[in-house]
């Protein structure tokens, strides 16, 4: 029997966050994701947690396999980020991270759409909190980008829920496949999430404009809570195989020519994140077996990689390739952590990456997919140019740029030392990864065809590397803005602001006038219904008269008339009553008038029923 939801154990932990002071805070930091590890370890399969409310049943509590595998990783890389970030003051900022955490836990094992969609809005809005924590100028613009984006996905989702709920009569959360508009819609709202194809823009520009600490939460949690939910309602569907494999190849590019080492890892992300995807739409047993263990190790060494840029960050005030060069001299050990996770990433045997990236690669081959398993070759020779040539050599082993300086934090040292002994110890011991996988699993990765082809891979890719950089093709690294396609939203968004705030800001004045008036005359209305109707009457009447002649007793009922008629005016223009001279009807007669009309419309609809 479970007793807690890890979310509520997060998210109390959260709130309690500001009580604490000094080493107590610090004690109490790691506490809680270390209860929040062994709640989630000691989870049964089954149905937990599930409330009524009204006609619907919420189920907080759904307990397999597929959803374990992530909940493990969840909690036990919430435990590495809060060691990484004890230094961190700013208690807003770990709260929005303890809730991020929950929140992806939480959308991990919901068993229906409805409490899905409430901790996917909730992961949108702390991870917010968490780039804007920077509390600068450009990640104040990034976070708000990232909020409007991913309100955008979510209003996606939502209307594919209702939709859905609509033809189906069920909320619960399963397979769905690509039929109908419904899916379809749903379908984008993940992948908004997934940072698909012309939807990835939000990722690099938001990950590196926050903390040091705050990118590593960042990295693991909202990308690969939209891996697990497409792996959950959309598994087997082809157009995935093709999202995935484009999404693998086209990272590569930008992260080349990138400055901003931050912005080369979220590009690598992206990379990454492609094979996972790949992996869900061939939908096979080891496909999807690749793609959990994929997803658990690239939390892994995709943190480790941000936690070495984020102590380079914290230690020298400097991210860009350009500015940076020779500090293994004065960081040795983040160097070594920093080269573990490029190597992992980009699949070296003995690694993570190399036991789950080949199980998708493998799949791909199995299933007769020749032109996306070339595809996946090519980004992984990509991933080993731009990661482990790219980022560990010009931070660390490049020319010297004459910055000299210390080792993090020993418990930034810590954290980074755990994530590296978790790359190179489920590289080495695959059998305990494979053991916790949704399916049985039928594959060793270490044969001497799949380390042979792995190994000549690398080598042939850095042999390249070294040719173009030898002949002066490889492009110089240089200080530039790269435009993607968030560009073009850019654009089109200042066109929208400034129509906005011209021709429908006049359009919206305009309309407001208008019911304000006939606010305006309903009021006087109300308040002598006769008023009107007798000024329009009595108005005639005298017009006929003054055109056949207007005696004395006439002159003064016009005089009269003339009195109203700017008596309303005035009412008009102001909404207020000048002098008390001008007779009203009493309120009753109003009240009277309401009822009839009241009882007219009455007998109309009770003659349309019979």
């Amino acid at each position: 029997m479970i007793s807690v939801p890890p979310v509520l154990i997060l998210t109390i932990g959260a709130f309690l966050i500001p009580l604490f002071k000094g080493q107590v805070r610090t004690v109490f930091l790691i506490t809680v994701p270390v209860v929040t590890i062994l709640d989630v370890f000691s989870m049964k399969e089954g149905i937990y947690w599930v409330v009524n409310i009204l006609d619907y049943s919420l189920t907080f509590g759904r307990v397999d396999r597929l959803s374990l595998v992530f909940g493990y990783i969840f909690s036990i890389i919430t435990l590495i980020n809060t060691i990484y970030s004890l230094h961190v003051k700013d208690n807003g900022h770990l709260m929005a991270g303890f809730i991020y955490a929950g929140s992806a836990l939480g959308a991990v094992f919901s068993g229906d759409f409805i409490s899905l969609f409430i901790f996917w809005e909730v992961m949108a809005f702390s991870a917010a909190y968490i780039v804007w924590s920077r509390r600068t100028k450009a990640s104040e613009d990034a976070g708000m980008r990232y909020l409007l984006v991913h309100i955008f996905g979510g209003l996606l989702l939502l209307g594919g829920i209702v939709i859905h709920y609509q033809d189906t009569g069920s909320l619960a959360f399963n397979y769905i496949g690509l039929d109908g508009v419904a899916s379809w819609l749903i379908l984008l709202g993940f992948g908004i999430n997934a940072a698909f194809p012309l939807l990835h823009a939000w990722l690099p520009d938001a990950y590196p404009e926050s903390t040091p600490t705050g990118t590593v939460f960042l990295s693991a949690f909202t990308t690969k809570t939209a891996v697990y939910v497409l792996a959950r309602a959309f598994p087997g569907t082809e157009l995935l195989i093709y999202v995935g494999a484009i999404m693998t190849a086209f990272p590569i590019f930008y992260a080349v020519i990138e400055n901003d080492l931050r912005k080369v890892l979220s590009y690598s992300l992206i990379n990454q994140v492609g094979f996972m995807v790949v992996g869900i739409g061939i939908g096979t047993q080891l496909s999807i077996n690749g793609t959990a263990a994929h997803a658990f190790n690239h939390i892994l060494y995709k943190a480790l990689l941000f936690m070495s840029m984020g102590a380079v960050l914290h230690q020298t005030g400097k991210i860009n390739a350009t500015d940076l060069g020779g500090l293994y001299k004065s960081m040795p050990m983040t160097a070594l952590f920093c080269s573990i996770g490029a190597a992992s990433i980009s699949g070296v045997p003995l690694t993570n990456g190399f036991i789950s990236k080949s199980m998708i690669v493998s799949a791909t081959g199995e299933g007769g997919l020749l032109l996306i398993w070339f595809a996946l070759k090519f980004a992984s020779a990509g991933v080993f140019h731009y990661l482990v040539i790219k980022v560990p050599f010009f931070a660390f082993f490049s020319h010297d740029s004459g910055i000299r300086t210390t080792e993090p934090p020993r418990h930034m040292l810590i954290a980074m030392g755990i994530a590296a002994f978790l790359c190179i110890f489920t590289g080495v011991f695959p059998g305990l990864l494979y053991s916790i996988l949704p399916y049985p699993v039928d594959y060793e990765p270490y044969t001497g065809a799949h380390v042979i082809d792995q190994l000549q891979l690398l080598a042939f890719s850095a042999l390249a590397v070294t040719l173009l950089m030898m002949s002066g093709i490889y492009p110089a690294e240089q200080r530039a803005i790269n435009l993607d396609i968030d560009f073009t939203y850019r654009k089109l968004g200042g066109l929208f602001m400034r129509f906005c705030k011209g021709p429908l800001a006049n359009i919206r004045n305009a309309m407001a006038r208008t019911s304000s008036n006939v606010v305006r005359a309903s009021i006087r209305f109300a308040s002598d219904p006769l008023l009107i109707p007798e000024l329009v009457f009595k108005g005639a009447y005298l017009g006929v008269k003054k055109a056949l002649g207007v005696s004395q007793k006439n002159e003064q009922e016009v005089i009269t008339l003339e009195k109203k008629i700017e008596y309303l005016k005035a009412l008009r223009d102001t909404g207020r009553y000048y002098g008390t001279e001008m007779p009203r009807r009493p309120l009753g007669l109003g009240v009277l008038i309401a009822y009839g009309l009241i009882f007219f419309y009455l007998m109309i609809y009770m003659f349309k029923l019979f």
